[in-house]
C-alpha cells in the first residue's frame, strides 16, 4: 500500500497534544511527561509526519556539536522517534527520516547522530554504527584506592564551571557532544524526587575535574550513579576513586559512563569493574565534503584519499572526492580515481574510526586498493569513539 505523508513543524496545540500522546505511549512515559521533553528540547526542534489530517508520529532534531580530532563538527541529534501504533508498518517512520535528512542537508548540517531502537530503519537512510555508549559498574569495597591527593569542593550542580571543564575534556574525546542545554538540564535537574550532588576535584581556583552524582537503590542494594565526570590529571583520577570508595559503608557499588575500554579502570587494583551495558549509537554523514573538512586529523599526518561515494537519498553526495589531509585539517575536492568505493552508510564508521578500513572491508562495507587502505588507516586512526550522553 502506498501512503502519502506530509512532513512539517508543529503547527498548533492540537499537534502538541497528539504528539505528546504518541511519545508517551511509545516510550512508556508517565502522563504529562512529554511536556517536560518538549520544554527541555524546544518545540521548534520537533517535526511531525501526517497522513491526511492526522499526526502519525514525530521526532526531535536537536542542534548540537560533536568533537572529532579536537574539532567541533556541527551535528543534529535525532531523538524521540515515535510512530503511533496504528500507523506502524505504513512507511511513516521511513518517510519522516528521509524528510529529516533532506532538511538537514538543506540547512548545511554535516553529520547526524541517533540511538536506534532498531538498526534496520536507520540503515535504510544511511546511518551506521559510529561509536559506543557504555555503563560500567564496580563494587565500592573493591576500589581500594586510598590516597586522596586533592580536596573536593561541593558546589551547586548548575555551576558554570562544570560546562567549562566538560568542554575541555570533550574536545579530546572523539564522539563527545557539545551538549544542547536540554541535555545539561537533564543531568543536573533530573527529577524533583532525586537529589543531585556535585563536587569540584581540586581547588576552586585550579579545578582538575568534577563529579556529579545521585544515589539510588534497587534489588542489588544502594548504589551511586555518576551522572557526569571529568578528570584531567592522575591526582584527579585517584581522588575520584578514593572519594567513591569512601561511600562503601552505605553504598554497594558505583555506576559510571565510560568508553568501551575505559582508562579509569587502570587505577583499580583488580579487574572488578564490569560493563553493565553497552550499545552503539549511529552516525549519518549528511554532507560528505563539509563533514570531512570540519573534522580534525592528527597534525603529523599528510595523506590523500580518493573516495567514490554512493548515496541513494542525497544525490549531492554521489561521486568521486579527494580528501587531502595536512596540518591537522582536511580539504575536499571533486574528482580523483575513486580508489576507495563505499556507500554513505559505510562512510560513517570510517569517519568515526569505530572500525578500521580492514575491518570494514571484511564486513563488505567498502572496496579499496592497498594504497587507499593505507591512507585511510592513517587518516582516521585514533582512540575509539564514545559518548557520555544518551538522548
Amino acid at each position: 500500500m502506498t501512503s502519502q505523508f506530509e512532513y512539517s513543524l508543529i503547527a498548533n496545540q492540537e499537534d502538541i497534544a497528539r504528539l505528546g500522546n504518541i511519545l508517551e505511549q511509545c516510550f512508556l512515559m508517565s502522563p504529562g511527561e512529554s511536556e517536560i521533553f518538549f520544554n527541555r528540547l524546544g518545540l521548534e526542534n520537533f517535526r511531525i509526519i501526517r497522513q491526511g489530517e492526522q499526526v502519525a508520529g514525530g521526532l526531535a532534531a536537536i542542534p548540537m556539536g560533536q568533537w572529532w580530532g579536537t574539532q567541533r563538527v556541527p551535528m543534529t541529534g535525532i531523538a524521540g522517534v515515535g510512530i503511533a501504533p496504528e500507523y506502524r508498518g505504513t512507511g511513516a517512520a521511513l518517510a519522516m527520516m528521509q524528510h529529516t535528512i533532506k532538511e538537514l542537508y538543506a540547512k548545511g548540517v554535516p553529520i547526524s547522530v541517533l540511538y536506534p531502537a532498531i538498526q534496520r530503519l536507520y540503515r535504510k537512510v544511511g546511518y551506521e554504527q559510529g561509536g559506543a555508549f557504555c555503563i560500567w559498574e564496580v563494587p565500592t569495597e573493591s576500589i581500594l584506592v586510598k590516597e586522596q591527593p586533592l580536596p573536593l569542593l561541593t558546589v551547586p550542580s548548575n555551576h558554570e564551571i562544570f560546562y567549562q571543564l566538560y568542554q575541555q575534556q570533550a574536545r579530546l574525546n572523539n564522539g563527545h557532544l557539545d551538549r544542547h542545554l536540554g541535555l545539561w538540564e537533564r543531568l543536573i535537574r533530573p527529577d524533583e524526587k532525586e537529589a543531585v550532588y556535585a563536587y569540584l576535584i581540586g581547588s576552586a581556583e585550579q579545578p582538575q575535574g568534577y563529579i556529579i552524582f545521585s544515589q539510588d537503590e534497587n534489588q542489588d542494594g544502594c548504589f551511586i550513579r555518576v551522572r557526569d565526570w571529568t578528570v584531567f590529571t592522575t591526582a584527579a583520577a585517584q581522588t575520584f576513586w578514593s572519594f567513591l570508595a569512601n561511600h562503601r559503608s552505605q553504598i554497594e557499588y558505583v555506576r559510571w559512563k565510560g568508553s568501551a575500554i575505559d582508562s579509569l579502570t587502570l587505577l583499580l587494583p583488580e579487574q572488578t569493574a564490569k560493563q553493565k551495558s553497552a550499545k552503539c549509537w549511529m552516525l549519518r554523514v549528511i554532507n560528505v565534503s563539509t563533514a570531512l573538512e570540519k573534522r580534525g586529523y592528527s597534525p603529523e599526518i599528510q595523506a590523500q584519499l580518493h573516495l567514490e561515494i554512493r548515496d541513494d537519498l542525497l544525490a549531492e553526495n554521489n561521486g568521486r572526492f579527494i580528501l587531502s589531509v595536512a596540518n591537522g585539517r582536511g580539504e575536499v575536492t571533486s574528482g580523483g580515481k575513486g580508489d576507495m568505493k563505499l556507500d554513505i552508510k559505510g562512510l560513517a564508521p570510517l569517519y568515526t574510526g569505530l572500525f578500521t578500513p580492514q575491518q570494514l572491508q571484511l564486513a563488505g562495507q567498502l572496496d579499496a586498493t592497498e594504497t587507499a587502505m593505507s591512507a585511510a588507516t592513517q587518516i582516521f586512526a585514533g582512540a575509539s569513539p564514545w559518548m557520555a550522553d544518551f538522548f
